[in-house]
């Protein structure tokens, strides 16, 4: 991979690296999971970055990519997946602190998010990132009529949990 390659992905990780906590933050329970799978997310976004063409917002691509890695190592209850070594190039990437000390509210929230399944999981952290039908569609592979349906259906179901 080129050094300007390189360099944009890791441009572009360092800025969007939130989002990806936020994935992890859904789909694990502890500290230890959590850095396991931005990890494992990081090195699929890795791999694929010399595929990724800018057809779509990075972001979208980063989603897909770090939700699928997600739902595959939950849904397996594996851990790990297949990587490729890259400690042959040092890279400077700054990781951001996540602060595992949020208020009461959202981790009832969350709480209530990992009751749902996996798809539902993801539709409701991309709408609460404020991503429109259309991007959610995409992204989820599913028609954004679909994506209105299921999102009512799980305010509905969050209501209960949360509201019982």
């Amino acid at each position: 991979m080129s050094e300007s390659l390189e360099k944009s992905f890791v441009s572009q990780l360092q800025q969007h690296q939130n989002l990806i906590h936020k994935i992890c933050r859904l789909y694990t329970s502890d500290a230890d999971e959590h850095k396991d799978l931005f990890q494992e997310i990081t090195i699929q976004l890795w791999k694929a970055f010399p595929q990724f063409r800018g057809d779509s917002k990075f972001t979208t691509w980063a989603y897909r990519v770090a939700l699928n890695t997600a739902i595959t190592l939950f849904r397996k209850k594996k851990r790990t997946v297949n990587t490729t070594e890259f400690n042959n190039t040092i890279h400077y990437f700054k990781q951001e602190d996540y602060n595992y000390e949020e208020e009461e509210q959202i981790k009832l929230l969350y709480s209530a998010v990992h009751q749902l399944n996996d798809i539902e999981k993801a539709l409701v952290f991309m709408y609460l990132e404020d991503k429109d039908y259309t991007e959610i569609a995409e992204t989820l592979g599913i028609s954004e009529v679909n994506a209105r349906v299921k999102m009512n259906r799980i305010k509905g179901k969050l209501k209960k949990i949360l509201n019982p």
